[in-house]
């Protein structure tokens, strides 16, 4: 590559990052083996295994408020608010209605069940409170960890966020729920708050809803969005992608416009390997 020294450091840069990326990917993927490890040993002591979703549903709400005593702390907005192994084990976390959304979601994931965190937004576009849906009976029924409580109506039928929306059905679904806020509707709802990106969310969610109506429900984005290590691991495994794009780029370039020919990377692998084990021997 002599002669072209700009050539040579991107090629460098592009080949350092995907090193790095795939060291951080062998890393996320331990961290979210390990987070599921995790999960699992924590969902089979507290939901019971032969067990209906019902059941299960009502066994991680039971934990959550009359579980056995967790840790305390006096500074939560420091804890890592999107790792399991902290919001199932303090207090104050277990209390605030997004970290103990967190917490259930991701129980009820390890229990086998599908569940996602639902947003109730404010007029303006605020969220007032974080709430659960779960896959039940072919229907996503609402349950408010924060309160423990599973919606039911006056028949005692589990209840969606679309029946939620008559207010006769949220009076009855409320009302045996004590101190339960009167504010806590469902108007507006959302699974994916992108408001929160500045200056573009509010243009990205009008774009998407455009482009690719139903976005929201075509993937499952809540344990993306409340567990760090698939989150972590996830985008590693973007640069991991970017890094491999980059480097194909740069090598058909160099090749085509500047006459450079590169060594194939699986080349590159064999003859490493073969000069490793040619050096044991």
């Amino acid at each position: 590559m002599k002669g072209h020294p700009f050539y040579r450091v991107l090629w460098a840069s592009v080949n350092t990052l995907l090193v790095a990326s795939l060291v951080l990917l062998v890393v996320g993927l331990v961290w979210e083996y390990s987070t599921r490890r995790y999960l699992q040993g924590f969902a089979d002591a507290v939901v019971p295994l032969s067990a209906d979703p019902v059941q299960k549903v009502e066994a991680i709400l039971g934990w959550m408020k009359h579980g056995p005593a967790r840790r305390a702390t006096k500074n939560p907005e420091e804890l890592a608010l999107r790792d399991p192994h902290t919001t199932l084990n303090y207090e104050q976390l277990l209390k605030v209605c997004g970290t103990a959304t967190n917490a259930f979601v991701n129980l009820a994931a390890s229990s086998g069940m599908e569940s996602r965190r639902l947003l109730l937004l404010s007029p303006d576009g605020g969220s007032k409170h974080v709430v659960a849906e779960v896959y039940l009976d072919g229907r996503w029924v609402v349950a408010d960890p924060a309160f423990h409580w599973l919606f039911r109506d006056a028949q005692g039928r589990t209840v969606t966020r679309y029946q939620l929306q008559d207010p006769q059905v949220w009076q009855q679904a409320t009302s045996v729920v004590p101190n339960y806020p009167s504010i806590y509707t469902y108007e507006k709802t959302v699974h994916v708050r992108l408001t929160r990106i500045p200056y573009v969310g509010r243009y990205l969610r009008k774009t998407l809803d455009k482009i690719f109506p139903g976005w929201e429900e075509a993937f499952d984005w809540t344990l993306l969005l409340e567990r760090e290590s698939l989150a972590f691991t996830f985008a590693v495994a973007a640069l991991v992608l970017l890094g491999l794009a980059g480097r194909f780029a740069l090598g058909w370039y160099g090749r085509r416009r500047l006459g450079i020919e590169r060594v194939r990377l699986r080349d590159q692998l064999w003859r490493a390997g073969d000069l490793l084990f040619n050096r044991s021997r």
